[in-house]
């Protein structure tokens, strides 16, 4: 796994062994960065169900202010932070260990990506609520193109969705839908 493009271009990732994860294939990664480049620089970066850092570290190598790293495993933690180290990020980043529906708080962020795993395919609903009460600029949610998000979710609204192969990201704006708003 490597970074794809930006200050740290081509640069090697450790990666997690075994199955417990399944990082953002390589392609894809870049298909998102390049939908997403005019959002990134200066950006608050949140990388959700984080696995090895690999879509948050591109997003600092592209020019994101901070990058935020949410994650439960111990294992994936530590090569989060390794991958960090070997690129002398750590001072534009946040690693915060547990499950991301516990840890992902309110701070005010600019882009959301999130890539629960499979299995967890429960979790879709409650991340959209908690996305939906945080309202950031843009959330991605990736998921296998055999679960349906829906096209709204609170105050956000789905705006895009890229596939590739068993691969979907879908991509999520916030809307001005505050009660004081609505009332005539």
């Amino acid at each position: 796994m490597r970074v794809i493009a930006g200050e740290f271009r081509s640069r090697r990732l450790k990666s997690i062994p075994g199955l417990a994860t399944r990082p953002t294939p390589d392609r894809l990664r870049e298909a998102l960065f390049d939908i997403l480049a005019p959002l990134i620089p200066d950006a608050v970066f949140l990388d959700a169900y984080a696995g090895t850092g690999a879509v948050g570290i591109e997003a600092l190598s592209r020019g994101a202010r901070q990058a935020i790293f949410l994650e439960r495993s111990r294992g994936a933690i530590e090569v989060i932070r390794q991958n960090l180290a070997a690129l002398g990020l750590e001072s534009r980043a946040s690693v915060i260990a547990g499950p991301v529906l516990v840890t992902i708080g309110r701070n005010p962020l600019d882009v959301v990506f999130a890539d629960p795993p499979y299995e967890l395919e429960h979790e879709y609903s409650r991340l959209l609520d908690a996305l939906a009460q945080m309202r950031p600029r843009l959330a991605v949610i990736q998921h296998s193109a055999r679960s349906v998000l829906p096209e709204a979710h609170g105050c956000l609204v789905r705006t895009r969705v890229l596939q590739q192969g068993d691969n979907v990201l879908s991509f999520y704006e916030k809307l001005i839908c505050d009660s004081a708003i609505a009332e005539p």
